[in-house]
Order: C-alpha cells, then structure tokens, then sequence
C-alpha cells in the first residue's frame, strides 16, 4: 500500500509539473506573439517537453509497478488477504484454525451452506472488504441430494443477496471440493461433485461472477480421515491458488 501511495504522489507531482511547464511556456509564446514573432519554434517546442516528460513519468510509472508485483509475490499471505475476506463453512474454517491468514479474513461457521447465510453475510458487511471468495456448497451438496437445479437456485439466490449488501466486493466462487471415494458410500451425492461445479461455473458465468477452480491442487494427502476436510498443509496451497486468480 506505501508503495501504491508512493506511486500515486509521484504521479501527481509529474502532472503537475508538466503543467506548470506548459502555462509558462504558452505565457512565453504569448509574449512573442504580441510582438508579432514566429511561434513555431515555441508551439514545437512544447509539444515536445509534453511528450518527452509524459515518457519520463510513464517509465517512473512502470519501474513503480513492477517494484508492487515483484513485492506482492514476498509478501505473506496475510497481507496478500488484507483486504479480502473467505466467507465459507467448515472446510474454510481451517484458514484461521491453522493461522494461514487472519482471523479477520475469514468468516467460517460448521454447517454454514446457502440456506443458512445470514450472519455470514452480515458478519462480512461490516469488514467493508475489497474481495470475497465463497467456500460453500459441501454441506448443500448433501442436502441437495443431487438435484443439481435446486443447488444452484439456492447458490443463485445467495450470489444476488451478497451482491445486494456488499455491492463494492468482487466477488470469486471456488469450486466444490470433491470427497474421497471412501465417503460416497455414505454420501452417494459426492460422487457428482464435477457436475455440481460445471453448473455452478456456468452460473458464475451468467452473474459476471469469478469462478475458481480448485480441481487440480487437491491432492489425497492432504485429506484428513474423513474424506472431506483437509489438513493444515493444504491451505496455503488453497490460499494461493485463489491469491493467483485474483491477483493478490
């Protein structure tokens, strides 16, 4: 943020420099012309301490921003979720668990999903966040049975009432992370997990919403005895993946 802030002052002083330049030197011409001089040179010259001091604060620019990005692959990912907040179930819970990132950019409850939202939503208002990644869809999967319609009209209904109360926050979706196999037994539902995420991208797609998928980062070793949470390894895996997508 000091660098951003840095970069937007030196930004300000080039413009205003740049004008300053251009009112003395029309104030010159000015002078001229009332003697009846050619102004050609003067007119040219401008044009050219314009386009010359434009570049100079362009390059200042450029070596600015990729001093941010090269900071912005350092730093933690605490400060990288700064302004950020996931707001999901149990699954998410792990972020603050394990201290991946703060307790402020987090707001997880067990047994959170798309009928039971509204202190998630409220509790996430208040922290005025710039992004919010959604992490729900285990516990409705289940419920739903596998009528993939009704999980997405709920996820639909969701979506427009967080958009309502925060309309300030982009907003990205991850994917449904699928169970171990040993769990469809129980939970037969899990098994169309890619279906319920190839739904619910598409209704990401249709609400101009990201869509985050988590597919290719998980990994059997980093599930723990139940087939559907994950150990502490594997959220900063998960944190930077979404880190990635939104560029954090």
């Amino acid at each position: 943020m000091k660098r951003r802030t840095q970069r937007n002052i030196l930004i300000g002083i080039c413009i205003a420099a740049v004008l300053l330049l251009i009112i003395l030197l029309i104030r010159g011409i000015g002078r001229l012309t009332a003697g009846h001089a050619d102004t050609s040179e003067g007119i040219a010259y401008i044009e050219n301490a314009e386009s010359e001091d434009i570049a100079a604060i362009e390059e200042k620019i450029s070596r600015l921003e990729e001093q941010d990005g090269t900071s912005g692959q350092d730093r933690s990912l605490k400060e990288r979720f700064s302004q950020a907040v996931v707001l999901g179930d149990s699954v998410a819970s792990g972020f603050s668990e394990y201290n991946i990132l703060n307790a402020s950019s987090v707001v997880a409850d067990t047994g959170a999903g798309l009928d039971r939202y509204d202190s998630l939503v409220e509790r996430t208002k208040e922290l005025h966040p710039r992004i919010v990644f959604l992490a729900l869809g285990t516990n409705d999967i289940a419920a739903a049975d596998g009528d993939i319609d009704q999980f997405i009209e709920k996820y639909g209904g969701f979506l427009e009432t967080l958009q309502n109360e925060i309309p300030n926050a982009h907003i990205f979706v991850n994917s449904v992370f699928p169970a171990q196999e040993k769990v469809y037994e129980e939970e037969p539902a899990f098994e169309q997990v890619p279906e319920y995420n190839a739904a619910l991208e598409q209704l990401c797609d249709s609400r101009r919403v990201g869509f985050i998928d988590n597919t290719a980062i998980v990994e059997d070793q980093y599930y723990e005895d139940d087939g559907i949470h994950f150990k502490e390894s594997f959220f900063s895996v998960w944190a930077e993946n979404m880190a990635e997508v939104a560029a954090l």
